[in-house]
């Protein structure tokens, strides 16, 4: 291990101990996991990535939204509130979290994550036709920034 990368290794973690706000007894149990250190040395290139979930069907949504918006999460899987519509609602950020949540898993284990079989997700209200109000369903996709 060069210099450089020795000196970015210390200082990568006391990056994260102040992000997190970790004590040191915190920050050596985060730093004792293995999967800690795998994640934060892939996220410099996550956080190059946008996540975006495309509305791709909807049908009665209160919240107005329609075929074509679409919802911009950064690569840690942050929505980013100045890209997307001016409402969001929170039954369709239900259908979100899985699906942002399977994509970072991909991205780690070094799979696209575009390349997921099943991209599509719904908010949980079941339409009219089940009792419900309406429904939206998000296509998942993964862009460079």
């Amino acid at each position: 291990m060069g210099l450089r990368d020795k000196v970015w290794d210390a200082a990568k973690w006391k990056l994260m101990k102040a992000h997190l706000g970790y004590t040191d007894d915190e920050m050596k149990v985060f730093r004792d996991n293995p999967r800690n250190e795998d994640v934060i040395s892939k996220a410099p290139a996550l956080l190059k990535k946008t996540i975006v979930l495309t509305v791709v069907e909807s049908h009665g949504c209160n919240s107005q939204h329609k075929v074509g918006d679409k919802f911009f999460f950064d690569g840690a899987g942050n929505l980013l509130t100045n890209q997307c519509p001016k409402k969001v609602c929170i039954y369709a950020l239900s259908a979100a979290t899985s699906m942002i949540f399977a994509s970072n898993e991909l991205f780690y284990a070094g799979v696209d994550p575009n390349e997921i079989r099943f991209k599509r997700a719904a908010c949980f209200d079941v339409g009219v036709q089940c009792g419900g109000w309406g429904r939206i369903v998000l296509e998942l996709s993964v862009q460079d920034r």
